[in-house]
């Protein structure tokens, strides 16, 4: 019989990775990584656009994996800096129509994923599982912070 530890690590390692694997199989329509989908998805919810740092912390990334994909997606012409005053620093990263076109493709999948997913849930069990995975994340940022207490 496996703990709660075991039962719980297995399951948010199986959800991730298959998340990540139906990303990917996704995004290769658009000659794109997996992990860009977030990008996407995120920007298309702010049609102002977002800085790199904001978008960063929207997506849970590092300001290096924001600064690649930000690269790549507008080498690609998915998205577009904005300037804010005089120079590109704090611009603004906004969708393209290409990009839209693509975050409403990718979010319309996205949506369809989580569905299957959620297949034999109720809406009372969902209500409860996301309440509860949000309590776990939040009480587990705290313990990131913190350091678990000393044996």
């Amino acid at each position: 019989m496996l703990n709660r530890f075991e039962r719980f690590s297995y399951a948010i390692s199986e959800i991730s990775r298959y998340w990540h694997k139906i990303a990917a199989d996704e995004m290769e329509k658009y000659g794109l990584k997996g992990p860009f989908s977030v990008y996407l998805i995120t920007l298309r919810h702010h049609e102002e656009g977002l800085t790199a740092v904001r978008l960063g912390e929207l997506c849970g990334r590092d300001k290096s994996d924001v600064s690649r994909a930000v690269t790549i997606l507008e080498k690609n012409g998915f998205v577009t800096k904005k300037r804010v005053g005089h120079n590109l620093y704090r611009a603004n990263i906004c969708l393209t129509d290409v990009g839209k076109t693509a975050a409403d493709y990718i979010a319309e999948r996205a949506d369809l994923a989580v569905q299957m997913g959620g297949q034999g849930i109720s809406d009372q069990e969902r209500t409860v599982f996301y309440n509860t995975l949000e309590k776990i994340a939040a009480n587990l940022q705290e313990v990131s912070k913190d350091g678990l207490p000393k044996a």
